[in-house]
């Protein structure tokens, strides 16, 4: 991902979700060094990831298939690319929040290989000045699951 792509990314996003994220937080994302990955078809970014790396973890902040391009294998690609690039770093273990009301990205997720492991009570914002909470997954990356990942 680069700055050129925002305008797309920012596209993309204010249609995806109700609460998206602003330019500036991917901006910051980009100026922290965090990977941050786009898929393109066609020439047109049709989805993106970004994902953030400490000691041995790694946390997948955002991953967004366009709206129009679900159910494709988009999503699953990037989630697997991330999950390269955080073993790439050293990471052991993969965390990830997830709205409840979002069915498909947690059978995604449960797809392949994250478990919940805990809930954050409130932390998404929701309609009507409510808020909703969040799943809490996670994956031990073990050194022969990325190998046994189907290429992208």
């Amino acid at each position: 991902m680069r700055e050129a792509d925002l305008d797309e990314i920012m596209r993309i996003e204010l249609r995806a979700y109700p609460f998206p994220w602003t330019r500036g937080i991917f901006r910051d994302c980009m100026h922290a060094g965090y990977p941050m990955w786009v898929q393109e078809r066609d020439g047109e970014i049709v989805g993106y990831g970004v994902l953030s790396i400490g000691v041995e973890e790694a946390h997948v902040l955002n991953l967004c298939t366009a709206p129009g391009s679900e159910g494709q294998g988009l999503g699953r690609r990037m989630l697997q690319a991330l999950l390269r690039v955080a073993r790439g770093f050293g990471s052991q273990r993969v965390f990830l929040e997830v709205r409840p009301s979002n069915p498909r990205a947690i059978a995604l997720y449960d797809a392949s290989g994250f478990n919940e492991i805990g809930r954050r009570p409130r932390y998404y914002p929701a309609a009507n000045n409510g808020r909703e909470d969040a799943i809490v997954m996670a994956m031990e990356l073990l050194s022969d699951d990325i190998t046994k990942m189907p290429p992208l």
